[in-house]
Formats: structure tokens, sequence, C-alpha cells
């Protein structure tokens, strides 16, 4: 298939397609194409579309590529889609870095960092879709390892773990509803996260509540 017939083809595979799609998954479909042809024509249009004056933009995140838009159009976004602001709470925020940053790492090891009882965070990240338990330690009793999930690096713009910054890069904000503002959709873009609708973090956060051990959670 020549160029100008597969850059169609990509953009209504990828505008059909909720999630990131893969290139793994988009060579799935395009049975016999050439891969490295196939990356180029990628390459080439998030080039074309970051160039454009459009209201959407191509880019490579989370291991595939999405369709998003621009943030200087998330006003109207919102209006359209009648969206709130949700937000994560500074407790929250705190153990989803530790676990980006040190992952795999087990409940009890959250905990030590933080120095509180961490089961109410880790049941509303996972319900967040933002981490799963990716394993169990061998070490007696086997706890549950956790890690972020895919949705977690969509949010977050990355193309892969390697593209978060560098803990000197990281600018804490001073005041906690800043440090945990996030949006329920991707409309905004680079600087949104999706909540999907799952509520306020106020409840989930709370020291009393516990996770069930064998949850998995996986969304990624």
């Amino acid at each position: 298939m020549d160029k100008d017939s597969l850059k169609p083809l990509l953009e209504a595979i990828i505008f059909a397609s909720e999630p990131p799609v893969s290139i793994e998954r988009i060579m799935g479909v395009l049975e016999g194409e050439r891969r490295d042809e196939v990356k180029a024509t990628l390459k080439e249009m998030v080039e074309e579309f970051s160039n454009s004056t459009r209201g959407i933009f191509l880019e490579e995140v989370a291991g595939g590529y999405q369709f998003r838009t621009r943030p200087d159009f998330s006003l109207w976004i919102k209006k359209l889609l009648k969206m709130g602001p949700h937000k994560l709470s500074k407790p929250s925020m705190e153990s989803l870095a530790m676990i980006a940053y040190k992952q795999p790492i087990t409940r009890m090891e959250i905990e030590e960092l933080r120095g509180v009882d961490s089961g109410g965070v880790l049941k509303t990240l996972m319900d967040r879709g933002l981490i799963k338990v990716i394993g169990r330690k061998e070490v007696p009793g086997r706890p549950a390892v956790y890690g972020t999930t895919k949705e977690f690096l969509e949010v977050f713009d990355l193309k892969d773990l390697s593209c978060l910054p560098t803990l000197k890069e990281i600018v804490i904000p001073e005041e906690e509803e800043i440090a945990g503002e996030i949006t329920e959709d991707n409309s905004e873009g680079r600087d949104s996260i999706p909540t999907q609708g799952r509520g306020d973090d106020s409840a989930g956060d709370s020291d009393s509540q516990r996770e069930d051990s064998d949850r998995t959670g996986d969304k990624g």
C-alpha cells in the first residue's frame, strides 16, 4: 500500500480506538504491510499534525498512538462534556510517585516511606486505573507488589517509564490542591487525567480503609 493510501487508513484506525493503539496492534490489522514503512508513516503523521493548526494532534503515548485535543481548547471541550474538576489528594500523589519511581513495590514498603497506613490511597489509585498488582514478592507471606498501568502513562503523557522526569526536574507545588488537581478526560491533551467518574478521593484516602490483598485492579 502506498503512503497516500496508508495515512488515512492509519488515521481511521487510531481515531476508532479509545486507548492508544500500539504498533503491534496496528500491524495485526494491516496484514502484509511492512513494519518499518508503517512506523515511518506514523512518524510523519505525528509531525504533520504537530505543525498544523488543527484542534487535535497525534501523539505517541503509553506505548501507542492516540489523537488528542489541544490544551488551548480545553475550556470549550469541558463545556461540551459538562465536566467538573476532580482531585487526587496529596497522600495519593505521594504514593503514586513512590510506586512510579520504585516499582515493583509492596504496600509495606510504601508505608515505611510515608510513615502512615496506605490502604485507602492504594485502593483509590487502583480504582482510578493508575496502578495495579503486578505480582508477589518472594518473601514470607508473599505480599503483593504494585506498579503503574498503561493508563498512568497515558494520563501523564509518557511514552514509557524511561520518560519519567528525574527527581531534580520535579517541582513540588506549595499547595496541596495544586499538587492534586486532575481532570476527568483527555480533552486537555497533555494536561489531562481521566478519573472515570469514580468520585472524590476523600473517602478513598481514609486511613481506616484497607484493600483486598488479592485484588489486582488490572486495567492497563
